[in-house]
């Protein structure tokens, strides 16, 4: 069976670390510590390898900014020598309550612009998604203000759990892989 590739999305250094948009990233870093992998820089990225299920996989963070993350990706498959079916994405999602994990195996954006740019580049909309809820403020004019700030103290002590479970879920996909 063809290796895997489990991507975090998020923006890159330390300003945006703890920011709602990069909980794909904080889940991505916590299968490395319970598979024992280590990231490297692969180019510009940080890749990892490691195994789950009998198989290869990688953990990945591209450096780039979520909404131009398309391209990162799709040269990170190929480098791989990797299909679209064969991706893992992990991100945050507004339209989800705090806390929730949902799954999903194709579909669209949903306004999610950093899954609209990988859809564009990949040319497909069928990759597997983990998708953490990060809820939604009041107004609509502050969502970008919203995804770009830290959880708030009581959500940063449900944290922990929220990543436990994206990670649970992103390991029974990779257990479970599709036929593309």
């Amino acid at each position: 069976m063809p290796a895997q590739l489990v991507v975090g999305l998020g923006n890159p250094g330390p300003a945006y670390r703890e920011t709602r948009h990069n909980v794909g990233q904080a889940v991505v870093d916590r299968l490395a510590a319970r598979l024992e992998a280590r990231f490297v820089s692969r180019g510009p990225d940080r890749v990892a390898a490691t195994r789950w299920a009998d198989q290869a996989c990688y953990l990945a963070k591209p450096d780039g900014f979520m909404n131009a993350m398309g391209p990162a990706v799709a040269r990170l498959l190929g480098d791989l020598g990797l299909e679209p079916a064969g991706l893992v994405v992990v991100h945050d999602d507004l339209d989800l309550p705090f806390g929730r994990v949902r799954v999903r195996h194709r579909g669209r954006s949903g306004g999610h612009k950093g899954v609209a740019s990988l859809i564009a580049a990949l040319g497909t909309d069928r990759f597997r998604r983990v998708k953490v809820g990060i809820g939604r403020p009041e107004r609509k004019d502050q969502v970008v203000d919203w995804v770009l700030t830290p959880f708030t103290p009581a959500e940063r002590g449900e944290l922990p759990g929220v990543v436990e479970r994206a990670a649970d879920a992103v390991l029974e996909l990779l257990g479970a892989r599709p036929d593309p």
